[in-house]
């Protein structure tokens, strides 16, 4: 099987920034795609960033799009989320998430078959 872990989440100021990791290991085939999602406080699990290691494209909410990076290393199935210009409302849990199965709709939770345990990302003000 294929667990994925995020690491540094904290608390930082609005207008800060904040880079997450995650590390999906197992003994299977690499991931087709890896993907970050956030639930915040009483609210539904939402799309943060997706990447495609077929061909590299990257994919963003409109939420996001222009402050937060996905990127990551192929070869060791691992994925960062660099988060600029953070806003308390990008407030919430960070999983990330991992599939290998090709296709579209990256952007779908329902895609990704591994999901990592989360990291908590506070935004004050």
């Amino acid at each position: 099987q294929v667990q994925p872990v995020e690491s540094g989440g904290g608390l930082v100021q609005a207008g800060g920034s904040l880079r997450l990791s995650c590390v999906a290991s197992g003994r299977t085939r690499s991931s087709y795609a890896m993907a970050w999602f956030r639930r915040a406080p009483g609210k539904e699990r939402e799309f943060v960033a997706a990447i495609n290691w077929s061909g590299g494209s990257t994919y963003y909410p409109d939420s996001v799009k222009g402050r937060f990076t996905i990127s990551g290393d192929i070869a060791k199935n691992t994925v960062y989320l660099q988060m600029n210009s953070l806003k308390p409302e990008d407030t919430g849990v960070y999983y990330c998430a991992a599939t290998q199965e090709p296709g579209g709709n990256l952007w779908r939770g329902l895609r990704y078959d591994y999901w990592g345990q989360g990291t908590q990302v506070t935004v004050s003000s």
